[in-house]
Protein backbone atom coordinates (compact mmCIF):
# COMPACT_ATOMS: atom_id res chain seq x y z
CA UNK A 1 0.00 0.00 0.00
CA UNK A 2 1.20 3.46 -0.52
CA UNK A 3 0.64 6.59 1.29
CA UNK A 4 -0.78 9.41 -0.58
CA UNK A 5 2.02 12.29 -1.89
CA UNK A 6 2.68 14.63 1.23
CA UNK A 7 2.19 18.74 -0.11
CA UNK A 8 5.14 20.87 0.34
CA UNK A 9 5.68 22.38 3.86
CA UNK A 10 6.27 25.42 2.63
CA UNK A 11 5.60 26.93 -0.80
CA UNK A 12 8.16 28.98 -0.69
CA UNK A 13 11.02 26.48 -0.83
CA UNK A 14 10.53 25.75 -4.39
CA UNK A 15 10.99 29.49 -4.96
CA UNK A 16 14.35 29.61 -2.96
CA UNK A 17 15.87 26.23 -5.07
CA UNK A 18 14.67 27.92 -8.12
CA UNK A 19 16.83 31.29 -7.21
CA UNK A 20 19.73 29.33 -5.66
CA UNK A 21 20.20 27.57 -8.86
CA UNK A 22 20.40 30.79 -10.73
CA UNK A 23 23.60 32.46 -11.43
CA UNK A 24 24.01 35.97 -11.15
CA UNK A 25 27.22 38.24 -12.17
CA UNK A 26 28.88 37.75 -8.08
CA UNK A 27 28.83 34.08 -9.16
CA UNK A 28 30.28 34.53 -12.31
CA UNK A 29 33.10 36.80 -10.61
CA UNK A 30 33.69 34.29 -7.87
CA UNK A 31 34.26 31.83 -10.24
CA UNK A 32 36.45 34.02 -12.33
CA UNK A 33 38.55 34.76 -9.22
CA UNK A 34 39.22 30.80 -8.14
CA UNK A 35 40.21 29.92 -12.43
CA UNK A 36 42.81 32.77 -11.95
CA UNK A 37 44.05 31.51 -8.01
CA UNK A 38 43.72 27.73 -9.45
CA UNK A 39 45.78 28.39 -12.68
CA UNK A 40 48.23 30.62 -10.81
CA UNK A 41 48.48 27.60 -8.14
CA UNK A 42 49.09 25.02 -11.10
CA UNK A 43 51.96 27.04 -12.93
CA UNK A 44 53.69 27.54 -9.22
CA UNK A 45 53.55 23.71 -8.79
CA UNK A 46 54.61 22.56 -12.29
CA UNK A 47 57.63 25.62 -11.71
CA UNK A 48 58.05 23.64 -8.44
CA UNK A 49 57.88 20.30 -9.73
CA UNK A 50 60.43 21.10 -12.79
CA UNK A 51 63.19 21.92 -10.15
CA UNK A 52 62.59 19.58 -8.33
CA UNK A 53 63.30 16.82 -11.08
CA UNK A 54 66.33 19.13 -12.60
CA UNK A 55 67.77 19.34 -9.03
CA UNK A 56 67.25 15.70 -8.44
CA UNK A 57 68.65 14.70 -11.74
CA UNK A 58 71.67 16.44 -10.52
CA UNK A 59 72.05 15.24 -7.75
CA UNK A 60 71.95 11.61 -8.98
CA UNK A 61 74.32 12.74 -11.50
CA UNK A 62 76.91 14.13 -8.75
CA UNK A 63 76.71 11.45 -6.83
CA UNK A 64 77.08 8.76 -9.71
CA UNK A 65 80.52 10.65 -10.99
CA UNK A 66 81.61 10.87 -7.76
CA UNK A 67 81.63 7.01 -6.87
CA UNK A 68 82.93 6.26 -10.20
CA UNK A 69 86.09 8.73 -9.57
CA UNK A 70 86.66 7.17 -5.50
CA UNK A 71 85.84 3.78 -6.40
CA UNK A 72 89.70 1.88 -6.35
CA UNK A 73 91.14 1.39 -9.43
CA UNK A 74 91.19 -2.27 -11.02
CA UNK A 75 94.03 -4.67 -10.45
CA UNK A 76 95.17 -6.21 -12.88
CA UNK A 77 94.40 -9.56 -14.02
CA UNK A 78 96.47 -12.34 -13.96
CA UNK A 79 97.59 -14.00 -17.00
CA UNK A 80 96.48 -17.21 -17.33
CA UNK A 81 98.19 -20.45 -18.18
CA UNK A 82 97.23 -20.27 -21.58
CA UNK A 83 98.68 -17.07 -22.14
CA UNK A 84 101.60 -17.66 -20.58
CA UNK A 85 102.57 -20.50 -22.55
CA UNK A 86 101.64 -19.01 -25.77
CA UNK A 87 104.10 -15.55 -25.31
CA UNK A 88 106.62 -18.09 -24.06
CA UNK A 89 106.46 -19.99 -27.34
CA UNK A 90 106.11 -16.87 -29.51
CA UNK A 91 108.98 -14.77 -27.31
CA UNK A 92 108.57 -11.42 -26.17
CA UNK A 93 107.78 -9.42 -29.14
CA UNK A 94 105.08 -11.86 -31.25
Amino acid sequence: MTDPPVPHPAPELDTLFAQARTLTPADHAAAARFLVAHRAAQTQARARHTRAGWLSAALGAAVVAGALMLRPAATALPASAAYDVYQSAWGEGW
